[in-house]
């Protein structure tokens, strides 16, 4: 596959997690025209930036980044989330589908990986990787947390006694 093919495959993918979030229950509308949060904006201006400014190479880090992590991490994320949550599994197509199809995105992506040869290209798309994992890291660190549950502390006489 080559890479305008790969690249257009990408193509929609919004629309697939809006309308898991609608199967949430969320409002996808608010998301579609919602602002992102700081760390999501902070990665992508970082990817324009490589392309602009750096070796535009470099943003197969990012594609390296994305499509790893999906493999690695998608169904285990997905049936974290819908268990507790009790959601439907029509809220999980995104999340279920891309951690089987980016397996073989991530094997189409080894065979161009394979094709680049040049030293500077190479430094550049590694320098991207590191860079997209600690971004990509700092989106999920951004992530609001559910409050602590608080759990009843027993009287100090009942405790002694």
């Amino acid at each position: 596959m080559p890479l305008d093919e790969y690249v257009d495959e990408e193509a929609g993918h919004d629309e697939w997690i809006l309308d898991d979030i609608r199967a949430c229950g969320g409002d996808a509308e608010a998301v579609r025209h919602g602002r992102a949060g700081l760390a999501t904006e902070v990665m992508v201006a970082y990817a324009y930036d490589t392309i602009a400014r750096g070796n535009p190479l470099g943003f197969l880090g990012m594609v390296h980044v994305l499509e790893g992590t999906s493999v690695s991490l998608a169904l285990l994320a997905a049936d974290a989330i819908q268990r507790p949550l009790g959601l439907p599994d029509r809220a999980f197509s995104y999340l279920r589908s891309h951690g089987t199809l980016d397996r073989e995105h991530t094997a189409h992506f080894a065979t161009l990986m394979d094709r680049i040869d040049d030293p500077h290209d190479q430094d550049a798309i590694v320098h991207g990787a590191r860079a997209f994992y600690r971004l990509y890291g700092d989106v999920f660190r951004s992530l609001p947390r559910p409050a602590p549950v608080a759990v009843p502390q027993p009287a100090a006489a009942e405790a002694l006694a």
